[in-house]
């Protein structure tokens, strides 16, 4: 497990630990339904590229504590420190011309918000899209806003029977960010996913499965150990052949037929140096289970 530093919120707010070839990634901020906060999406982020990057690290989980899976972004947020009083008395020479003006402190402008979705909230979606081994979502709770995207951007989503699952943007006046866009009309349709977006009603753990959102619903108390089922079975799985999948799934999607036959060709070209192809294959000639390891 990952040591904890009492000096930063976001080791004990997200808490890891990697077991059996797992990466367990706890959203744990229960009395904020867990919104994220900067810290926490980057930590998220860190952990998400560090398991990418370990061989030890085979499949991914994400999941929370209490009654709320991610409630999205924190919104109350950090305020920003104040600046340091200029302590130079030298006058300053007269300027030529007039200055131009400039924003007063903490105003907004042009540019601001699409850089802070860029580096924020987006950043965190393609961690997960891009993250070299399977990720699951366990959803315990609520998934509102942002927090509903995190678990629709990972490759297999379950979810406890209380589990939510809400567009919350519109209530906000707000545009979906996060990907949402992208993500939920390739999950149920364009019509479906106006519908969500349109109308920010709380959505149901069965009813999202019975639209393809979800994979499987699981009574609360069978959720943590359903995911680790499914988490160590693709944790003793052909680790390279799941990526190069992974990679050609969600590619297709944007893609022509000419571009994703080409990209399988590839996949399989790479995937066929892999160690784990080739005891795939003598497994399958001797007639005996095979032993992945991973590489």
């Amino acid at each position: 497990m990952d040591s904890t530093d009492p000096t930063d919120p976001s080791h004990s707010w997200v808490q890891h630990a990697t077991d059996n070839g797992v990466s367990w990634i706890t959203l744990n901020r229960p009395e904020a339904l867990n919104a994220l906060t900067p810290d926490q999406r980057e930590r998220i982020i860190s952990l998400l590229d560090a398991a990418s990057a370990d061989p030890a690290v085979r499949a991914v989980v994400i999941t929370a504590v209490g009654k709320g899976f991610c409630t999205g972004a924190d919104l109350r947020g950090t305020p920003a420190p104040a600046p340091a009083p200029d302590t130079d008395t030298t006058p300053a020479p007269a300027p030529a011309t007039p200055p131009a003006p400039t924003p007063a402190a903490g105003e907004r402008v042009a540019g601001d918000v699409a850089r802070t979705i860029r580096q924020g909230a987006q950043r965190l979606i393609a961690a997960v899209l891009d993250c070299e081994k399977p990720v699951i979502a366990a959803v315990n709770g609520t998934a509102a806003g942002l927090g509903a995207h995190l678990a629709f951007a990972c490759d297999l989503v379950l979810a406890a029977e209380s589990a939510r699952f809400i567009e919350v943007f519109v209530r906000r006046g707000l545009v979906p960010d996060g990907g949402g866009a992208y993500l939920l009309p390739r999950l149920v349709g364009p019509q479906r996913a106006k519908e969500l977006m349109f109308f920010g009603d709380a959505l149901g753990a069965a009813d999202a499965a019975r639209m393809g959102l979800v994979n499987r619903v699981v009574p609360d108390a069978e959720l943590a150990a359903t995911a680790k089922e499914w988490a160590e079975r693709l944790a003793t799985g052909p680790t390279r052949a799941l990526a190069l999948t992974k990679h050609l799934v969600n590619v297709s999607l944007d893609a022509d037929r000419s571009a994703a036959f080409a990209a399988e060709a590839w996949a399989q070209e790479i995937n066929m140096t892999t160690r784990d192809a080739q005891e795939g294959v003598a497994g399958f000639v001797a007639r005996r289970t095979p032993k992945y390891r991973g590489l």
